[in-house]
């Protein structure tokens, strides 16, 4: 690469490149290697997983995106700092590549030499960890990372970049029908539209259509496996409840795996901001919630796999066996089914035809992005409505909020309501319910109508849906006892439903068992359950508690 004759350290932007103290750099010398660095040495490449840790001890370390194609060097550091993002935590494959710009010096310490070091100095764990989740959003904004190349139109590149949104994965979407360059490109390659759309990484091409899961492999994130050993704790489900169970229950010794088919953090991981989540009065965004539980369960050792689909629940021999969509079973001891729900859909004519391109289920970075400088409209009045709209409006031109009841406090927190209602951007409807939808290919318009029978059309290039959910429990056929809405019976709700299974022995079944012994049921998807984050992590926590006392009966 060429570098300019003056290098200028990039600023600490919002915490994001600290300067480690002279004796952070001790205790970690103390467990790494001093190593030479040369202009031009690669420390770690883009694609490939981090091995090491690295302090620049002096000269100069360039970050830079699209190496060997691009060459964008955006951002430079120099003594005292540390390299890496989030990856380095999590074993993904990095999203950038560390070029040395100026000879020097650095401290290499290999990945779970500092694992270890930071779950025991609280200081130095809370530093990295918090630098390391801001990289991850500025390379997500940057568009660093791998490239989706596709149509706006097509179903599978939505799928493709709502599933890198979720799991919050750096990367770039070029529209095909914006750039006709890298159509004639991909065509030179061989492409064909039915192909379409391709993952491109490092300037190659990487995969025609994948699906999430090959997608997932290669970007590095962790897919089941075919277990012969017989794992502890089996968690299907990675919301708070999940992430909570998975915390304590790796920590206290159980062999622990968590499951989830599209993202850690579940329905909250979607919310842009959690206001009301105890300890943190400023708030905090779902994804960071995830990431943080992520990060803090894999340090005590839990598996967390994604993406791994749910399809069946059998009982063998006395051990639950979850079959997965990819074929993998997996054998579990005890079972926790946090599967949480799924958003209704709204009924109206042509709804599925623009849910490729126009309807959404959930209102993050990535929807933000996809209708950016669009009116949309807001369906719905609870909280993740509110929460949603509060969002957008910071993103796009204008929002409208319909709602089916004449106040909108009915459903919705009061601080949540009054928020809404100053705000300028947001126009609210009561009393309204969505009748048809309108446009060719994409959404222009939603027509509705208010308690009077009027008809009135409203301009929008994207819908979100907030009305009500349903329990993702079709995967357990009739394996446990379910309400008659789908929700899982659990504790004397289970012992009433007339389902054999349970031991009839005292305190049995558990507060959280479902009508089959050893295996439990908490957040959402439970009968009876809080819909809040801070009840379902208080379930997930208990629900631990509950397979210790399961397994002890069980000697």
């Amino acid at each position: 690469m060429r570098w300019p004759d003056e290098l200028t350290e990039s600023p600490d932007l919002q915490g994001a490149y600290p300067r480690l103290s002279d004796a952070q750099i001790r205790t970690l010398a103390a467990h790494g290697e001093r190593r030479p660095a040369h202009r031009d040495d690669v420390l770690f490449t883009e694609g490939d997983p981090c091995a090491a840790f690295f302090i620049v001890l002096s000269g100069r370390v360039a970050i830079v995106k699209g190496y060997g194609v691009d060459d964008q060097a955006i951002r430079v550091h120099g003594a005292g700092r540390f390299l890496g993002e989030l990856n380095v935590l999590t074993g993904q494959a990095s999203f950038i590549t560390a070029v040395v710009a100026e000879d020097g010096e650095v401290l290499a310490v290999p990945v779970d030499e500092l694992r270890r070091l930071v779950a025991g100095d609280e200081i130095l764990g809370d530093l990295v960890l918090r630098a390391y989740l801001i990289r991850r959003s500025m390379l997500i904004g940057l568009g660093a990372g791998f490239r989706i190349v596709g149509s706006h139109y097509s179903p599978d590149c939505q799928r493709l970049r709502e599933f890198a949104a979720r799991n919050r994965l750096p990367h770039q979407w070029i529209d095909l029908e914006q750039d006709a360059e890298v159509e004639r490109f991909l065509r030179r390659m061989g492409v064909t539209p039915a192909e379409t759309p391709v993952v491109i990484w490092r300037g190659e091409l990487v995969l025609r259509n994948p699906t999430n899961a090959e997608l997932a492999r290669a970007i590095g994130l962790p897919a089941p496996s075919t277990r012969e050993a017989v794992c502890d704790l089996l968690i299907v489900g990675a919301g708070p409840a999940g992430l909570a169970a998975a915390v304590y229950g790796a920590s206290e010794g159980l062999g622990t795996v968590v499951l989830d088919s599209v993202a850690l953090g579940g329905q909250a991981g979607t919310s842009s901001r959690i206001e009301n989540y105890l300890g943190f009065p400023a708030g905090i965004s779902g994804g960071e919630l995830a990431e943080r539980a992520m990060i803090q369960a894999r340090k005590f050792g839990a598996e967390l796999c994604v993406p791994a689909e749910a399809c069946t629940l059998r009982e063998h021999e006395g051990h639950h066996l979850v079959t997965l969509k990819e074929g993998t079973t997996v054998h579990a001891r005890t079972l926790l089914i946090v599967t949480g729900v799924r958003y209704r859909r709204l009924v109206v004519p042509d709804l599925e035809r623009f849910e490729a391109t126009s309807v959404y289920y959930a209102a993050t970075a990535f929807e933000a992005q996809m209708c950016s400088r669009d009116p949309v409209v807001v369906v719905g009045g609870g909280n993740s409505a509110g929460q949603a709209a509060l969002f957008l409006a910071h993103h796009v031109v204008s929002v409208r909020l319909l709602v089916r009841d004449g106040e909108l406090t009915r459903n919705m927190s009061r601080y949540l309501a009054v928020e809404i209602e100053q705000h300028p951007g947001i126009q609210v409807l009561l009393n309204t319910q969505v009748r048809r939808l309108v446009g060719r290919e994409t959404l222009e318009a939603v027509v509705g109508h208010n308690v009077t029978g009027e008809r009135f059309t409203v301009e929008a290039r994207a819908m979100f849906v907030f009305i009500g959910a349903e329990p993702y429990t079709r995967w357990l056929a009739n394996e446990v006892a379910l309400d008659s809405r789908g929700y899982i019976l659990t504790g004397l709700d289970a012992a009433r439903s007339g389902r054999k299974g349970v031991p009839d022995s005292t305190g049995r079944p558990f507060s959280l068992e479902t009508s089959r012994a050893g295996v439990f049921a908490a957040g959402d998807v439970r009968n009876g359950s809080t819909k809040r984050v801070a009840s379902a992590v208080g379930e997930g926590a208990m629900a631990v508690r509950l397979v210790h006392e399961h397994l002890q009966l069980r000697g």
